[in-house]
Order: structure tokens, then sequence, then C-alpha cells
């Protein structure tokens, strides 16, 4: 039986989880958390999402995330497929990381309490899990959204959108705010310890529901989802021409800077073609079988292969210099 389509539109909001294939761990140490999070960025970069809030755990983690596009699926297939790869590379274990499919549970991003509760419930995970020692605070635990949200360490990841939550305790994302909002989760941590404060209602529907909000957000989210049902298929293709078309414009504005206007003279593997190969990867989702088509390199596996040797040759470093100079200024 196939699965069921996902809803994607733009501006959806999701709580995002997974586990690891048969509840493994799917991160072994904290090099593992920095490889997941770096891949995280990267795909917040080529997709333009917005992560409001996250946590890693043992054998899971959580995202409170934004789509600007409808790209959910394509995306997460990145992520979870890039991190897959490094892991596995890392330490040298074959097969299947996750525990089959994500679980998007789809938030109303115009109620407050909902989008409030979720972040809440996602940056409480470790002092539910027991992860944070007695005498240390919330903001102590290193592997979620709450420390850089409060401003530990100043710096933010460019995919990190602070505003929405820190502002959703009615200040501004200033010192003041930030100052408000520590002191509440905090205060929410130390009383975790001795009893939830999260309704058992809304924790079901966070783990288990389809969607988190209103009757009326409910409602609204069955009816476009039955529009979407009837054309999957072309919702789908939709959202592939799109990420398609963006790379064809990249690839056309990287031909453009470097004075080219064919690359069938190039070999397979010349380095203006890992460039433009590198530069389409770092910023979209397309497949690599696309982008070896498009740019006539031969077997798609000779994609990942050439990208991966992109950083380490100066020929090449110094074409995508150029094109990356090129588009920061479109």
């Amino acid at each position: 039986m196939p699965r069921k389509a996902r809803l994607e539109f733009e501006g959806a909001v999701y709580h995002v989880m997974d586990r690891g294939n048969r509840l493994e761990a799917i991160f072994l140490d904290d090099e593992d958390r920095r490889l997941f999070l770096k891949t995280l960025w990267q795909a917040c970069e080529r997709t333009g999402w917005r992560v409001h809030s996250y946590v890693l755990m043992g054998n899971h983690y959580h995202l409170l995330m934004e789509t600007p596009e409808a790209n959910l699926s394509s995306g997460m297939r990145w992520l979870q497929a890039t991190y897959t790869i490094r892991h596995n590379v890392r330490h040298r274990l074959r097969g299947h990381l996750f525990q089959g499919r994500y679980k998007a549970i789809i938030v109303d991003p115009q109620a407050e309490t909902y989008f409030r509760t979720v972040s809440d419930y996602i940056h409480l995970n470790p002092a539910r899990a027991d992860l944070i020692e007695p005498e240390k605070k919330l903001s102590d635990f290193p592997w979620s959204s709450f420390p850089a949200l409060i401003g530990i360490p100043r710096k933010r990841p460019a995919g990190l959108a602070a505003e929405r939550v820190v502002c959703g305790w009615g200040d501004a994302d200033n010192a003041r705010g930030r100052n408000r909002y520590r002191e509440a989760l905090e205060k929410r941590a130390r009383d975790e310890r001795t009893a939830s404060t999260i309704d058992e209602g809304m924790l079901k529907s966070l783990r288990r529901g389809w969607c988190f909000g209103s009757e009326e957000f409910r409602q609204g989210l069955l009816e476009k989802f039955d529009s979407f049902s009837a054309d999957a298929s072309t919702s789908d293709k939709k959202i592939r021409r799109h990420d398609e078309a963006e790379a064809e414009r990249l690839i056309r504005m990287g031909m453009e800077c470097l004075g080219l206007d064919d690359l069938g003279s190039q070999p397979k593997g010349s380095s203006v073609k890992i460039a433009l190969a590198a530069f389409v990867k770092s910023r979209t989702v397309v497949t690599n079988l696309w982008i070896a088509r498009r740019l006539q390199m031969g077997d798609p596996s000779r994609v990942s292969r050439y990208c991966a040797e992109a950083g380490s040759r100066a020929d090449v470093r110094k074409i995508s210099k150029q094109i990356e100079k090129a588009g920061s200024k479109n």
C-alpha cells in the first residue's frame, strides 16, 4: 500500500522527529551531534528552511521548523540521507540509521499557544529525560537551540530563527526578552524534575497526532489535504520543477560569469563542471542524476565524488570563488 503524501505548502510549520533504527542511537558521541547540526544548517541553506527550535537526544531528534517553500520531503530526504552517509563513513558502518519514515506534525503557526507549547516541549526534553544533572541549568545542555536563543553563544547559526520563540513571551529579541525567556524555561525545567507541567492531552497530540492546532486550523488543513491528495503527483512534480528551475538559474548564472555559452566541449570531470556542480549542490536539493545529466558529467555517482574533491583542488576553488561572488549579487 503506497504511503500517504505529505501535506506541503508554503509557510508550513512542522514538528519533525525521527528515531534510530531499532531504537538504537543516532548520535554515538559529540562529534556526531556536531555533524548532524552541520548537515542541518546545510539543509537550511539549500531549502530556505527556518528552524525555530531543536534538540538532539540519544536515539532521536526534534525540530520545530518552517518551510517558506513547499519542500519538506525533498529537504528531509537530503538531510537524513546525507547524515546517514556521513555517520556511517565516520564509524565504518553500513545500513539504515533511522527508523523508517520521519514524523512531521503540522503546527498552527498563527496560534501562539500551540507554537510555544511545541518549542517548550522540545527544549524541556533533556530535563524530562534526566540528561541534566541536578546542579546544572537547562542552558548547560549544549545540544538544543535553547542556549543559542538566549545568547550562548552570541552568534547564532544562520538557519536558526530566534525571534518567534523569544518574542512569544511578550518581549523583543533583545537582552531583556532573552533574559525573560531564559528565566521562564529554567523554572519550567526545575518544575519538570518533580512533576510534568504539560497537559497530557497536548502531549498526546504532540507525539501521535498529524496536526497541532485549533479545530478551525484542523478543518482548514483537511480541506487543503483533500485538494492536495487529489493531485498529489502533480504537486510533487511542481516541487521538483521548482527545485530544478532554481538549479538551472544557478547554472546559467555561473556560466555567464565564466563567459561560457556551452559545456559540451568540457570533459566530464572538468574543473568548471565540478565547480558548477558543487555550487548547485550547496544551494538546492536537486538529485545527482539531474546534475549529471544537465552538466554532462556521466554517471550520477561521479557527482558526489567530484564535489567531495572540490575543496582540495586549487583550480576548482578559483572558479568557485568567481561563481560565489556572482551568486552573492543575485
